[in-house]
Parts: structure tokens; sequence; C-alpha cells
């Protein structure tokens, strides 16, 4: 019942229970006086009438309008209590609590707000800590990754002022060494940039409908002109054309990623990548295989994490845990899906979706 209905009620109950009651007084002191009681006097008989009158009266008032005020604050202010601790806990910070719904009236809708309103703070102090502990993980893991190659580098250029270099060849070396760990920082930083945009929402995509076949085959042959002993490989189905609505450079850094990480990772002499098209019902597939090492099935679960990095990829150089997960994030942003399969010795497949295009 509402708090409306509950004092019209006891308004109610104020004027007609003492009507009531009162009835019920004069017609038990009538019969009294009247019947029991002797008293000789008309005069006397109606003072005594009226002053039972008077004080029954006076009497109920008290009597009702006591008992409705205190049903009634009782039932108001109590659960008003218990949303004033309520607000002080959360004042204070503690959130690990549940606030009850007491009433179905305003106060019960005010308790289910204030609920609302701790399960949201909570959520974001949860949130809130999880954004500091991968600020942490964050600073860890730049600082160790970036560390290794300055490390190299101060050394190979120590190494050429102190005359190490002293022919063609090694100084051709050390310059070359030198590159690479600059390209690897590079590499670091960029993701680290791109990560905080994606973290922050600021990254613009641009989406633009095309067909994702031509767009992996463009990609895998600019890829085998670079890594000539790397066999690629495409499949699709023939004059098949698969549209989708996508922002082709972030799809691009997908697709790359992918390679790269294969690439990094590869152990076989005969090195393999091939890349599976095909289109199922509304979502079209994208898979990407490898015949590297494969992934341990306690690291697989985890690979997309922010920051996860396998034993094996801490071993390897330039992992900084950011790659796949930009590119998890990157395929969420499409409405898309990402995940892996792997087994060990036979390599490592990562599938994606996207939304098929209708328009």
């Amino acid at each position: 019942m509402s708090i409306r209905k509950r004092l019209i009620l006891s308004n109610i109950a104020m004027v007609v229970g003492p009507f009531l009651f009162l009835l019920i007084v004069e017609i038990i002191a009538g019969y009294l006086l009247m019947n029991v009681i002797e008293i000789e006097s008309r005069d006397r008989l109606q003072k005594i009438f009226i002053s039972i009158h008077f004080i029954g009266l006076l009497l109920i008032l008290i009597l009702t309008n006591g008992i409705i005020t205190y049903f009634l604050s009782k039932s108001i202010i109590r659960p008003v209590n218990r949303l004033t601790h309520a607000a002080e806990e959360i004042g204070k910070g503690n959130l690990d609590f549940k606030i009850e719904r007491m009433r179905k009236d305003e106060i019960g809708k005010l308790s289910d707000t204030f609920e609302m309103m701790r399960k949201r703070l909570q959520e974001s102090q949860e949130l809130q800590k999880k954004y500091q502990e991968n600020r942490n993980k964050l600073m860890m893991n730049i600082s160790h990754d970036l560390k290794t190659p300055i490390t190299s580098i101060k050394g190979h250029i120590e190494g050429i002022r102190d005359g190490v270099a002293n022919t063609e060849e090694k100084m051709d070396a050390y310059i070359e060494t030198i590159h690479t760990k600059t390209i690897v920082m590079d590499r670091l930083i960029d993701e680290l940039f791109e990560h905080s945009k994606l973290d922050m929402g600021r990254l613009a995509f641009r989406f633009k409908e095309i067909d994702l076949q031509p767009f992996l085959v463009d990609l895998m042959e600019e890829y085998q002109l670079e890594w000539d002993e790397v066999t690629f490989s495409f499949e699709a189905e023939k004059e098949k054309t698969f549209r989708a609505k996508v922002d082709p450079d972030q799809l691009r850094r997908v697709v790359v990623n992918l390679m790269n990480n294969s690439l990094k990772h590869m152990d076989k002499t005969e090195k393999k990548i091939h890349i599976d098209l095909e289109e199922k019902f509304d979502e079209i597939t994208v898979k990407v295989k490898d015949n590297g090492p494969g992934i341990l099935n306690k690291d697989l679960p985890h690979i997309f994490e922010l920051f996860y990095r396998s034993d094996m990829a801490r071993t390897s150089e330039g992992g900084s845990g950011l790659g796949l997960a930009i590119s998890k994030r990157i395929i969420q942003e499409h409405e898309g899906e990402i995940s892996a399969s792997s087994r060990i010795g036979h390599g490592t497949t990562v599938t994606f979706t996207l939304p098929v295009s209708r328009i």
C-alpha cells in the first residue's frame, strides 16, 4: 500500500475511530447510569453523564491518535532509518552489503534505487581496481620489454665506441642489431598507444563495405614478398563475394597481428600460414592457421587477456602481451568474436567472425 493511501486511511481512522469508541462509551455509560447506578437527582445524572462523555472523548482521542500515529510512524520511520544507515555506509565506502526491499510503496521504490546505486558504485569500484591492476601490469611489462632492447642497444653502442666493432662486417652487424631493436621498441610503443586509445574509446573506426576475399589475398601477397621463406595459402569459395562492413585499416591490423604472432613462434623448417574464408548464415568466418609449436592447454583460455603472456612468449623477443588483446577489442568493435584452438606440435588456429553485410 502506498504512503498516500496509508495517510488517507489513517486520517479516516482518526475521525471514525473516536466516533465509534465514543458511541460505545455513551451506550455503556447511559446503561450504567440508568439501570445500575442509582442517582436520584436528574441534574446530577446529567452532569455525571456530561463529565463521562467529555473525559471519554478526550481519552479516546488521545488513545486512537496515539495508536494510529505510532503504527504509521513506525511503518515509515523504520525503513527510512535503514535507508539512512545504508546511505552512511555508502558514504564511508562500504559497498559489501545488500539493501532489501522492505515495502511495496514509495519507500520500497527508494530502496530499489539505493540498491541500484550501490551496485553501480560497487561495479565502478571493481572496474577502477581492475584498471589499477592493469596499469600496474602495464608498467611492469612495458618496463621489462623496453629494458631488453635498450640494454642491447646500449651494449652495441658501447662496443662501437670502444672499438670492438673494428671491421666493416662487425660494424654493419652492430648497426643492424641496433636498428632491429629500435623497431622492436617502436612496435611496443605503437601497441601501447593503440591500446590506450581503445581503452579510452578514442580510437575512431571508419567503417565501409568491402569484399574480404580480395582484401585478404592482397594482404597475404604483400606478406609473401617480405617472408619468402614462409608458404602462404588461402582458401575460399571462388567467385563468391564475402561482403562485410569493416574498418580496413583496423582489420588489417588484426590479421597482421595474428600472422606476426604465428611467425614469431614458428619452429618448423617449412613455415606455413593458411587462411580459410567461409560464410555461414549471417556470419563470415576467417581462420588463420599455422604449423607452429602450438599453445599449451593452460595458456589457451588466456591468450586474448590483456598483458597475458605464456612462458614461451616471455622467452621470445618483443612480446608485450598487447597484440592479441588489441585484436580482440577490434573484432568486438566490429560486432564479431575471436577464439583460438591449438594442438601441441601441430600448430594453432585463430578464428574470428564478422557480420555479413546485406546492404
